[in-house]
């Protein structure tokens, strides 16, 4: 496809993308920050709406086409280095952060102390639990939350080549340990999981807690649907709540990686309880 003139002027990274910032059009203020690929910015400036592009469904999304909190375009501007997109937007409902909040960038760095804090300076304006009620919403909180960061990335690479049928479940974590224990030197342009080792432990352990919410949400959708009456619905429920699962496993193992402990560790552990009632267990600790 030959792209428009104006389109050519935009550098798109290797990956044919281009990180994209939404800001509120009367107070300035940062909303968040997508993905965009050439044919997202080109339908964002057709229709003057906000669509992105996801990186870990490969495909393009609408900005509130399930949760109805779109972003209607004022302006489109491009940095001196043509490779950032800042839109300046109207965010329906007052809501873009997939935590009910008005803006992703909620947490602001306390350098009062002795010791510089994050504190969440923003209030929750609406329940997610109430926005996010349906399998593609779920969807668009994934993007909006982590920018469409692909945690499968990883997963693949420490199955190598295998493929799904071929793997060997019980290795599972072992390779993930393996995989885990690289990223841990490796450069935090070249992975995911990278990426989270050079921000620190405390946007490790923030993913955690925001996948586990995910997954309360994914567990309550999955509880509401009915499978003798929409079987479709129920399977799409179902999956979802073991994506979101599998989400706050993959940032645990993250977690535990930082400090080098190992997933038999936790095996290990749930071996010696098996089999004993709750009483003795809480009596041998």
């Amino acid at each position: 496809m030959t792209l428009p003139a104006w389109l050519t002027a935009v550098t798109f990274n290797d990956d044919g993308l281009i990180p994209a910032i939404a800001q509120d059009h009367q107070t300035g203020r940062i909303l968040m920050m997508a993905w965009m690929n050439a044919e997202a910015l080109q339908l964002t400036a057709q229709t003057q709406t906000a669509v992105y592009f996801s990186r870990s469904r490969a495909k393009l999304w609408h900005k509130g086409e399930s949760s109805g909190h779109t972003q209607t375009v004022h302006d489109i501007r491009l940095d001196c280095d043509a490779d950032v997109i800042v839109l300046s937007v109207t965010q329906a409902g007052g809501i873009a952060c997939h935590t009910g909040r008005e803006s992703c960038f909620y947490q602001r760095l306390d350098l009062s102390g002795q010791t510089p804090e994050w504190q969440t300076v923003d209030k929750v304006l609406k329940d997610p639990a109430d926005i996010y009620h349906s399998h593609d919403s779920t969807s668009e909180t994934l993007e909006i939350e982590n920018t469409g960061a692909n945690t499968d990335s990883d997963t693949i690479q420490a199955q190598s080549n295998t493929t799904q049928a071929q793997i060997d479940k019980a290795s599972v974590l072992q390779q993930l340990d393996s995989v885990l224990a690289e990223r841990k030197q490796a450069d935090a342009d070249s992975s995911y999981v990278a990426s989270l080792y050079a921000k620190g432990l405390n946007k490790i352990l923030e993913k955690v807690g925001e996948e586990s919410t995910e997954s309360i949400i994914a567990a309550k959708d999955f509880a509401n649907c009915d499978e003798s009456t929409d079987k479709a619905s129920y399977d799409e429920a179902r999956h979802e709540l073991i994506y979101e699962v599998a989400d706050v496993w993959f940032h645990t193992l993250v977690g535990l990686a930082w400090f080098d402990i190992e997933s038999d560790a936790v095996l290990n552990e749930l071996g010696r309880r098996f089999g004993l009632s709750g009483i003795d267990e809480k009596a041998a600790r």
